[in-house]
């Protein structure tokens, strides 16, 4: 027992200090597409004379939505379809709160998913396959976006500090009050509820509002580059920085022997057809 007892709190002191200095992060790098991300796209977007995803798509159907990636063709795509498409009201409902466009968040869904998917397949084809449901994480990441427990605390005092350039105004400070004194434990669990799914999607739809807004302070509008908003979530408040040309990456996921970044896998469900007539362009 005392041996047992010994194993357990090195574990458990272990996945502290691996949280603690960043050991669980995945290394990231820049897309391989990046500058296609950049160029062809700004490219298609003068031409087009809009900023409007909708009006971009429709102009520029045939060089974007009738692509076909490898990831569309597999078996994980098929089930996660499914499951998204189950979560339609409750992700329409954060979006209209926050108005946040309801693809932009499930860009970010689609990225965490696979991932989970392709990186837990015993549990992917004993539960996630058969069920059609979403994958949700409790231990070093949290909820059906893989949210990090510093990141949800980060996108909570943006709401109420003032004087932070992620400041949203008065009529958010009050989304993501608790209702105990037990902050923590109310906190994990809102996240990882499998039941409802509401708070991940609150939480992520805030963190893109509150980049949205930093990066619009100092001129930079990339509310309609779901590439650059997925591959700042995946890697956190601390790489957001404003600029002109902002690089793609993030994690590399594996769908289907095919090397995927975050924020290409975003990129790529964006300007897609796939469901569409779920989550339109808006």
């Amino acid at each position: 027992m005392v041996y047992l007892f010994a194993l357990i709190g090195f574990v458990l002191v272990m996945g502290f200090l691996a949280l603690r200095f960043g050991w669980t992060k995945t290394p990231g790098a820049v897309d391989f597409n990046d500058r296609y991300f950049q160029a062809e796209l700004n490219q298609i977007r003068q031409t087009a004379g809009t900023n409007s995803a909708q009006a971009i798509f429709a102009n520029n159907r045939d060089k974007l939505g009738k692509v076909s990636y490898a990831w569309m063709k597999t078996p994980d795509w098929a089930v996660l379809k499914e499951a998204i498409a189950k979560d339609e009201a409750v992700i329409e409902q954060v979006s209209t709160e926050t108005g946040v466009p309801s693809r932009l968040i499930v860009g970010i869904l689609v990225g965490e998913q696979l991932r989970l998917y392709t990186s837990e397949r015993e549990v992917f084809k004993q539960f996630f396959q058969p069920l059609k449901i979403l994958g949700v994480q409790s231990q070093f990441s949290w909820g059906v976006m893989g949210m990090k427990e510093e990141t949800a605390k980060q996108i909570e005092l943006n709401l109420k500090d003032k004087n932070s350039p992620f400041y949203l105004g008065a009529s958010y400070e009050n989304l993501l009050d608790f209702k105990t004194e037990d902050v923590s434990s109310e906190r994990f669990n809102r996240l990882i509820d499998s039941k409802n799914h509401r708070y991940s999607y609150l939480y992520t739809a805030l963190f893109l509002k509150q980049i949205m807004h930093q990066w619009e302070l100092l001129g930079y509008n990339i509310s309609n580059r779901p590439e650059v908003l997925a591959t700042l979530f995946n890697l956190g408040f601390n790489k957001s920085i404003p600029k002109a040309e902002p690089q793609v990456g993030g994690a590399e996921i594996d769908v289907g022997g095919e090397k995927y970044s975050f924020g290409g896998l975003a990129f790529q469900f964006y300007y897609s057809d796939e469901l569409l007539d779920y989550f339109p362009w808006q």
